[in-house]
Protein backbone atom coordinates (compact mmCIF):
# COMPACT_ATOMS: atom_id res chain seq x y z
CA UNK A 1 0.00 0.00 0.00
CA UNK A 2 3.04 2.19 0.74
CA UNK A 3 4.32 2.24 -2.86
CA UNK A 4 0.75 3.80 -4.30
CA UNK A 5 0.69 6.62 -5.37
CA UNK A 6 -2.80 7.47 -6.70
CA UNK A 7 -5.78 9.18 -4.69
CA UNK A 8 -8.88 7.63 -4.06
CA UNK A 9 -10.19 10.63 -5.45
CA UNK A 10 -8.39 10.59 -8.65
CA UNK A 11 -9.48 7.02 -8.98
CA UNK A 12 -13.45 8.20 -8.80
CA UNK A 13 -12.80 10.98 -11.24
CA UNK A 14 -11.06 8.77 -13.85
CA UNK A 15 -12.48 5.99 -15.83
CA UNK A 16 -8.77 5.02 -17.28
CA UNK A 17 -6.99 5.22 -14.13
CA UNK A 18 -9.94 2.99 -12.73
CA UNK A 19 -9.31 0.43 -15.12
CA UNK A 20 -5.57 0.54 -15.10
CA UNK A 21 -5.66 -0.14 -11.56
CA UNK A 22 -8.06 -2.83 -12.00
CA UNK A 23 -10.60 -4.09 -14.30
CA UNK A 24 -13.13 -3.44 -10.86
CA UNK A 25 -15.27 -0.12 -10.50
CA UNK A 26 -13.14 2.64 -8.04
CA UNK A 27 -15.26 2.31 -5.55
CA UNK A 28 -14.81 -1.54 -5.22
CA UNK A 29 -11.20 -1.03 -6.17
CA UNK A 30 -11.35 1.13 -2.62
CA UNK A 31 -13.88 -0.96 -0.09
CA UNK A 32 -11.10 -4.02 -0.93
CA UNK A 33 -7.78 -2.17 -0.56
CA UNK A 34 -8.30 0.05 2.37
CA UNK A 35 -9.12 -3.07 4.50
CA UNK A 36 -5.62 -3.40 4.34
CA UNK A 37 -4.77 0.04 4.96
CA UNK A 38 -3.57 0.07 8.92
CA UNK A 39 -2.94 3.74 10.20
CA UNK A 40 -1.00 4.60 13.54
CA UNK A 41 -2.60 7.08 16.09
CA UNK A 42 -1.00 8.44 19.41
CA UNK A 43 -2.40 10.93 22.07
CA UNK A 44 -3.63 11.14 25.55
CA UNK A 45 -5.91 9.03 26.99
CA UNK A 46 -8.45 11.52 27.05
CA UNK A 47 -9.43 10.61 23.61
CA UNK A 48 -7.23 7.28 22.44
CA UNK A 49 -10.33 5.57 22.83
CA UNK A 50 -10.95 1.49 21.69
CA UNK A 51 -14.50 1.99 21.22
CA UNK A 52 -13.32 4.64 18.60
CA UNK A 53 -10.74 2.19 17.23
CA UNK A 54 -13.56 -0.55 17.03
CA UNK A 55 -16.22 2.46 15.33
CA UNK A 56 -13.49 3.18 12.72
CA UNK A 57 -13.44 -0.85 11.50
CA UNK A 58 -16.67 -1.61 11.30
CA UNK A 59 -17.55 1.97 9.61
CA UNK A 60 -14.73 3.04 7.20
CA UNK A 61 -13.38 -0.68 7.16
CA UNK A 62 -9.34 0.27 8.03
CA UNK A 63 -7.77 -0.32 11.51
CA UNK A 64 -6.92 2.50 13.65
CA UNK A 65 -3.93 1.41 16.05
CA UNK A 66 -4.42 3.79 18.36
CA UNK A 67 -1.67 4.24 21.51
CA UNK A 68 -2.27 6.66 24.53
CA UNK A 69 0.35 8.27 26.26
CA UNK A 70 1.11 11.29 28.13
CA UNK A 71 1.18 14.79 27.64
CA UNK A 72 4.87 14.77 28.08
CA UNK A 73 5.19 12.25 25.90
CA UNK A 74 2.72 12.84 23.44
CA UNK A 75 5.33 16.10 23.03
CA UNK A 76 8.10 13.84 22.46
CA UNK A 77 7.34 11.78 19.85
CA UNK A 78 5.32 13.92 18.08
CA UNK A 79 8.70 16.54 17.35
CA UNK A 80 11.29 13.43 17.29
CA UNK A 81 9.84 10.81 15.71
CA UNK A 82 7.50 11.04 12.57
CA UNK A 83 7.90 7.74 10.99
CA UNK A 84 6.60 6.01 13.88
CA UNK A 85 2.84 7.44 13.39
CA UNK A 86 0.47 8.15 10.63
CA UNK A 87 -1.76 10.22 13.04
CA UNK A 88 -1.07 12.89 16.08
CA UNK A 89 -3.77 13.44 18.15
CA UNK A 90 -2.29 16.62 19.99
CA UNK A 91 -3.53 19.44 21.84
CA UNK A 92 -2.85 23.20 20.95
CA UNK A 93 -0.41 23.80 22.86
CA UNK A 94 1.51 20.96 21.97
CA UNK A 95 1.11 21.90 18.60
CA UNK A 96 3.37 25.31 18.99
CA UNK A 97 6.01 22.71 20.36
CA UNK A 98 5.69 20.53 17.28
CA UNK A 99 4.86 22.39 14.14
CA UNK A 100 7.88 24.30 14.10
CA UNK A 101 10.07 20.26 13.78
CA UNK A 102 8.08 20.30 10.15
CA UNK A 103 7.11 16.72 11.32
CA UNK A 104 3.49 17.37 10.30
CA UNK A 105 1.69 18.04 7.10
CA UNK A 106 -1.05 21.26 6.68
CA UNK A 107 -4.30 19.83 6.07
CA UNK A 108 -6.45 20.78 2.85
CA UNK A 109 -10.11 22.62 4.59
CA UNK A 110 -11.38 22.41 1.48
CA UNK A 111 -11.34 18.45 1.96
CA UNK A 112 -13.00 19.02 4.77
CA UNK A 113 -17.09 18.12 4.45
CA UNK A 114 -17.74 20.07 7.43
CA UNK A 115 -15.04 22.66 7.92
CA UNK A 116 -18.12 25.48 7.95
CA UNK A 117 -19.58 24.24 10.73
CA UNK A 118 -16.08 24.28 12.77
CA UNK A 119 -16.83 26.44 16.06
CA UNK A 120 -15.56 29.95 15.78
CA UNK A 121 -12.93 29.01 18.66
CA UNK A 122 -11.03 27.08 16.35
CA UNK A 123 -11.13 29.67 13.45
CA UNK A 124 -11.48 33.57 14.84
CA UNK A 125 -10.80 32.60 17.56
CA UNK A 126 -14.24 33.66 18.94
CA UNK A 127 -17.32 31.81 20.64
CA UNK A 128 -19.60 34.56 19.57
CA UNK A 129 -19.29 37.85 18.12
CA UNK A 130 -19.26 39.30 20.52
CA UNK A 131 -16.27 37.15 22.65
CA UNK A 132 -13.56 38.35 24.01
CA UNK A 133 -10.31 36.32 22.90
CA UNK A 134 -8.88 34.51 26.24
CA UNK A 135 -5.17 34.65 26.88
CA UNK A 136 -2.13 31.70 26.49
CA UNK A 137 -2.22 29.59 23.26
CA UNK A 138 -5.82 29.94 21.99
CA UNK A 139 -6.23 27.55 19.31
CA UNK A 140 -6.56 29.69 16.47
CA UNK A 141 -3.17 31.39 17.10
CA UNK A 142 -1.70 27.62 15.54
CA UNK A 143 -4.54 26.61 13.80
CA UNK A 144 -3.24 27.49 10.58
CA UNK A 145 -0.58 27.93 7.97
CA UNK A 146 -0.27 30.07 4.76
CA UNK A 147 0.48 27.19 2.51
CA UNK A 148 1.96 23.63 2.52
CA UNK A 149 5.46 23.26 4.10
CA UNK A 150 5.46 26.71 5.68
CA UNK A 151 6.98 25.87 9.41
CA UNK A 152 5.04 29.55 11.25
CA UNK A 153 1.82 30.06 11.72
CA UNK A 154 -0.37 32.33 9.95
CA UNK A 155 -2.14 35.12 11.74
CA UNK A 156 -5.30 34.33 10.17
CA UNK A 157 -7.88 31.69 9.25
CA UNK A 158 -6.75 30.15 5.67
CA UNK A 159 -7.42 27.12 3.68
CA UNK A 160 -4.72 24.94 5.20
CA UNK A 161 -4.88 23.63 9.17
CA UNK A 162 -2.28 22.64 11.48
CA UNK A 163 -4.65 20.37 12.97
CA UNK A 164 -8.38 19.42 12.68
CA UNK A 165 -9.93 20.16 15.55
CA UNK A 166 -12.01 17.46 17.72
CA UNK A 167 -12.28 18.16 21.28
CA UNK A 168 -12.18 20.48 23.42
CA UNK A 169 -12.92 21.56 26.95
CA UNK A 170 -13.51 24.52 30.03
CA UNK A 171 -11.39 23.14 32.88
CA UNK A 172 -11.75 23.62 36.58
CA UNK A 173 -10.67 22.35 40.08
CA UNK A 174 -12.41 18.86 40.97
CA UNK A 175 -14.14 18.59 44.49
CA UNK A 176 -15.30 16.23 46.95
CA UNK A 177 -18.60 17.95 48.13
CA UNK A 178 -19.34 14.86 50.59
CA UNK A 179 -15.96 15.71 51.94
CA UNK A 180 -15.73 19.62 51.92
CA UNK A 181 -19.47 20.59 53.09
CA UNK A 182 -19.32 23.81 52.46
CA UNK A 183 -19.23 25.97 48.62
CA UNK A 184 -16.53 26.13 46.76
CA UNK A 185 -15.85 29.60 44.53
CA UNK A 186 -12.59 30.46 44.12
CA UNK A 187 -9.35 29.05 42.58
CA UNK A 188 -7.88 30.27 45.55
CA UNK A 189 -9.24 26.83 47.39
CA UNK A 190 -6.34 24.68 46.45
CA UNK A 191 -3.78 26.49 48.55
CA UNK A 192 -6.44 26.99 51.68
CA UNK A 193 -4.44 25.02 54.77
CA UNK A 194 -8.07 24.21 55.55
CA UNK A 195 -7.07 21.03 52.85
CA UNK A 196 -3.73 20.77 53.99
CA UNK A 197 -2.21 16.94 52.85
CA UNK A 198 -5.34 16.72 50.18
CA UNK A 199 -5.11 18.39 47.33
CA UNK A 200 -3.23 17.92 44.53
CA UNK A 201 -2.29 19.32 40.87
CA UNK A 202 -1.31 18.07 37.62
CA UNK A 203 2.42 17.17 37.56
CA UNK A 204 2.47 18.43 33.05
CA UNK A 205 4.44 21.36 33.07
CA UNK A 206 2.43 23.32 31.04
CA UNK A 207 -0.90 22.52 32.06
CA UNK A 208 0.25 22.72 35.83
CA UNK A 209 1.53 25.90 35.22
CA UNK A 210 -1.73 27.46 34.77
CA UNK A 211 -3.49 26.16 37.23
CA UNK A 212 -0.99 27.90 39.59
CA UNK A 213 -1.97 31.39 37.32
CA UNK A 214 -5.23 31.19 38.28
CA UNK A 215 -4.64 30.33 41.94
CA UNK A 216 -2.04 32.97 42.47
CA UNK A 217 -4.28 35.45 40.67
CA UNK A 218 -7.53 34.71 42.75
CA UNK A 219 -5.48 34.81 46.08
CA UNK A 220 -4.64 38.57 44.66
CA UNK A 221 -0.84 37.62 44.69
CA UNK A 222 -0.37 38.46 41.28
CA UNK A 223 -1.67 40.34 38.68
CA UNK A 224 0.09 38.58 35.17
CA UNK A 225 0.15 40.73 32.52
CA UNK A 226 -0.64 37.19 30.33
CA UNK A 227 -0.94 34.30 31.94
CA UNK A 228 -0.23 32.45 29.13
CA UNK A 229 2.93 34.59 28.78
CA UNK A 230 4.86 35.02 31.69
CA UNK A 231 7.88 36.86 32.47
CA UNK A 232 10.69 35.50 34.46
CA UNK A 233 10.06 37.11 37.29
CA UNK A 234 5.72 36.51 37.47
CA UNK A 235 7.42 32.60 37.00
CA UNK A 236 9.74 32.99 40.18
CA UNK A 237 6.89 34.74 42.19
CA UNK A 238 4.18 32.23 41.06
CA UNK A 239 6.27 28.96 41.99
CA UNK A 240 7.96 30.78 45.17
CA UNK A 241 4.18 30.40 46.28
CA UNK A 242 3.51 26.84 45.61
CA UNK A 243 6.94 26.07 46.76
CA UNK A 244 6.06 27.23 50.39
CA UNK A 245 2.62 25.77 49.99
CA UNK A 246 4.53 22.61 48.98
CA UNK A 247 7.03 22.41 51.66
CA UNK A 248 4.12 23.35 53.78
CA UNK A 249 2.68 19.75 53.22
CA UNK A 250 -0.53 21.17 51.16
CA UNK A 251 -0.43 18.79 48.41
CA UNK A 252 -1.08 15.35 48.59
CA UNK A 253 0.64 14.28 45.43
CA UNK A 254 1.06 14.87 42.05
CA UNK A 255 -0.93 13.15 39.49
CA UNK A 256 0.21 12.53 35.70
CA UNK A 257 -2.34 10.17 33.82
CA UNK A 258 -5.72 10.21 33.85
CA UNK A 259 -6.65 7.32 36.12
CA UNK A 260 -4.39 8.44 38.74
CA UNK A 261 -6.66 11.43 39.34
CA UNK A 262 -9.39 9.39 39.17
CA UNK A 263 -8.27 7.32 41.75
CA UNK A 264 -6.77 9.75 44.00
CA UNK A 265 -10.17 11.17 44.06
CA UNK A 266 -12.05 8.35 44.46
CA UNK A 267 -10.32 7.01 47.28
CA UNK A 268 -11.12 10.55 49.34
CA UNK A 269 -7.22 10.87 49.55
CA UNK A 270 -7.66 14.20 47.80
CA UNK A 271 -10.52 16.50 48.25
CA UNK A 272 -10.08 19.15 45.74
CA UNK A 273 -7.45 19.02 42.89
CA UNK A 274 -6.79 19.81 39.33
CA UNK A 275 -8.91 17.76 37.29
CA UNK A 276 -10.36 16.76 33.67
CA UNK A 277 -14.19 16.27 33.05
CA UNK A 278 -14.42 12.67 32.48
CA UNK A 279 -12.12 12.20 35.30
CA UNK A 280 -15.04 13.18 37.41
CA UNK A 281 -17.47 11.49 35.00
CA UNK A 282 -15.51 8.27 36.46
CA UNK A 283 -15.51 9.24 39.83
CA UNK A 284 -19.16 9.59 39.44
CA UNK A 285 -19.86 6.50 37.55
CA UNK A 286 -18.38 4.44 40.80
CA UNK A 287 -21.43 6.21 42.93
CA UNK A 288 -19.02 8.55 45.10
CA UNK A 289 -20.22 12.32 44.88
CA UNK A 290 -17.48 14.53 42.69
CA UNK A 291 -18.28 18.01 41.06
CA UNK A 292 -16.80 20.00 38.70
CA UNK A 293 -16.73 22.70 40.01
CA UNK A 294 -17.70 26.18 38.15
CA UNK A 295 -15.29 29.03 39.77
CA UNK A 296 -15.90 32.81 39.69
CA UNK A 297 -12.53 33.47 37.81
CA UNK A 298 -13.51 31.43 34.98
CA UNK A 299 -12.22 28.16 33.51
CA UNK A 300 -8.72 27.21 31.91
CA UNK A 301 -9.30 25.59 28.59
CA UNK A 302 -7.42 23.54 26.44
CA UNK A 303 -8.42 22.42 22.72
CA UNK A 304 -7.22 19.15 20.65
CA UNK A 305 -7.13 17.89 17.01
CA UNK A 306 -6.00 15.36 14.60
CA UNK A 307 -2.56 16.35 12.74
CA UNK A 308 -1.01 14.08 10.29
CA UNK A 309 2.27 13.12 9.79
CA UNK A 310 4.57 14.63 7.35
CA UNK A 311 5.26 11.00 5.62
CA UNK A 312 1.95 10.10 4.95
CA UNK A 313 0.81 9.99 1.38
CA UNK A 314 -1.24 8.01 -1.22
CA UNK A 315 -3.85 5.83 -0.28
CA UNK A 316 -3.57 5.93 3.92
CA UNK A 317 -3.50 9.96 3.37
CA UNK A 318 -7.09 9.67 1.25
CA UNK A 319 -7.79 7.11 4.19
CA UNK A 320 -6.85 9.72 6.68
CA UNK A 321 -8.95 12.40 5.58
CA UNK A 322 -11.74 9.96 5.27
CA UNK A 323 -10.97 9.26 9.00
CA UNK A 324 -11.41 12.85 10.05
CA UNK A 325 -14.65 13.67 8.21
CA UNK A 326 -16.23 10.21 9.77
CA UNK A 327 -14.75 11.88 13.16
CA UNK A 328 -16.40 15.36 12.67
CA UNK A 329 -19.53 13.38 11.12
CA UNK A 330 -21.01 12.99 14.50
CA UNK A 331 -21.01 9.54 16.19
CA UNK A 332 -17.73 10.77 17.98
CA UNK A 333 -18.62 13.72 19.05
CA UNK A 334 -21.79 12.02 20.76
CA UNK A 335 -19.80 9.94 22.12
CA UNK A 336 -17.42 12.29 23.36
CA UNK A 337 -20.01 14.28 24.87
CA UNK A 338 -21.44 12.06 27.45
CA UNK A 339 -18.22 12.54 29.15
CA UNK A 340 -18.54 15.88 29.44
CA UNK A 341 -16.48 17.31 26.56
CA UNK A 342 -17.11 19.14 23.48
CA UNK A 343 -17.15 18.43 19.98
CA UNK A 344 -15.62 21.13 17.20
CA UNK A 345 -18.91 20.53 15.53
CA UNK A 346 -21.55 20.30 17.77
CA UNK A 347 -24.49 19.91 15.35
CA UNK A 348 -23.49 16.78 13.79
CA UNK A 349 -22.96 15.32 17.78
CA UNK A 350 -26.59 16.48 18.04
CA UNK A 351 -27.93 13.59 15.65
CA UNK A 352 -26.25 11.00 17.89
CA UNK A 353 -27.59 11.87 21.34
CA UNK A 354 -31.19 12.21 22.77
CA UNK A 355 -33.11 15.02 23.35
CA UNK A 356 -32.49 14.65 26.86
CA UNK A 357 -28.73 14.23 26.52
CA UNK A 358 -28.08 16.90 24.69
CA UNK A 359 -30.46 19.45 26.91
CA UNK A 360 -28.12 17.83 29.40
CA UNK A 361 -24.88 18.28 28.18
CA UNK A 362 -25.00 21.29 25.62
CA UNK A 363 -27.88 23.25 26.62
CA UNK A 364 -27.10 22.96 30.63
CA UNK A 365 -31.08 21.71 30.61
CA UNK A 366 -32.30 19.92 33.77
CA UNK A 367 -32.07 16.13 33.31
CA UNK A 368 -35.68 14.64 32.33
CA UNK A 369 -34.56 11.36 32.59
CA UNK A 370 -31.10 9.28 33.62
CA UNK A 371 -27.76 10.70 31.95
CA UNK A 372 -25.69 7.43 31.71
CA UNK A 373 -21.75 7.79 30.28
CA UNK A 374 -21.40 6.16 26.75
CA UNK A 375 -20.73 3.01 28.85
CA UNK A 376 -24.40 2.78 30.58
CA UNK A 377 -23.31 4.26 34.11
CA UNK A 378 -25.90 6.53 35.95
CA UNK A 379 -24.17 9.97 35.79
CA UNK A 380 -27.15 12.49 36.93
CA UNK A 381 -30.96 12.15 38.03
CA UNK A 382 -33.69 14.00 36.66
CA UNK A 383 -34.02 17.17 37.48
CA UNK A 384 -30.02 17.67 37.73
CA UNK A 385 -28.20 19.97 35.75
CA UNK A 386 -24.67 19.99 34.48
CA UNK A 387 -21.65 21.59 36.87
CA UNK A 388 -21.28 24.84 35.04
CA UNK A 389 -24.64 25.55 32.90
CA UNK A 390 -24.56 25.32 29.20
CA UNK A 391 -22.06 25.18 26.16
CA UNK A 392 -22.14 28.98 26.00
CA UNK A 393 -22.27 29.50 29.57
CA UNK A 394 -18.92 27.39 30.38
CA UNK A 395 -16.83 28.00 26.95
CA UNK A 396 -17.89 31.70 27.04
CA UNK A 397 -16.42 31.99 30.63
CA UNK A 398 -12.57 30.79 29.70
CA UNK A 399 -10.35 32.75 31.35
CA UNK A 400 -6.87 31.09 29.58
CA UNK A 401 -5.76 28.41 27.24
CA UNK A 402 -3.30 25.88 28.19
CA UNK A 403 -0.31 27.52 26.83
CA UNK A 404 3.80 27.35 25.92
CA UNK A 405 5.40 30.77 26.76
CA UNK A 406 8.26 32.51 25.36
CA UNK A 407 10.00 32.13 28.68
CA UNK A 408 9.13 27.58 28.23
CA UNK A 409 12.34 26.57 28.75
CA UNK A 410 12.97 28.62 32.12
CA UNK A 411 9.52 27.85 33.27
CA UNK A 412 9.89 23.89 32.81
CA UNK A 413 13.36 24.16 34.74
CA UNK A 414 11.57 26.23 37.32
CA UNK A 415 8.91 23.59 37.30
CA UNK A 416 11.25 20.10 37.76
CA UNK A 417 12.68 22.02 41.08
CA UNK A 418 9.36 22.68 42.66
CA UNK A 419 8.00 19.07 41.77
CA UNK A 420 11.63 18.01 43.61
CA UNK A 421 11.47 20.63 46.54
Amino acid sequence: MSKMRYSRRSILKSGAAAVAASTLPAPMVWAQEIKDITLRQFGTGVSNLNEVGQKVKEDLGFTLEMTALDSDSVTQRAATQPDSFDIADIEYWICKKVWPTGNLQAMDTTKIKNYDKIVGIFRSGKLTPESTIAQGTAPHTVGFVEEPGATSFADQETEWMTLIPTIYNADTLGIRPDLINRPISTWAELLNPEFKGKASILDISSIGIMDMAMVCEAMGEIQYGDKGNMTKEEIDKTFAIFTEAKKAGQFRAFWKTFDESVNLMASGEVVIQSMWSPAITAVKSRGIPCVYQPLKEGYRSWGGGLGLSKSLSGMQLDAAYEYINWYLDGWVGGFLMRQGYYSAVPETSKNYMSENEWGYWFEGKEATGDITSPFGDVLAKAGETRDGGSFYDRMGSVACWNAVMDENQYMVRKWNEFIAA
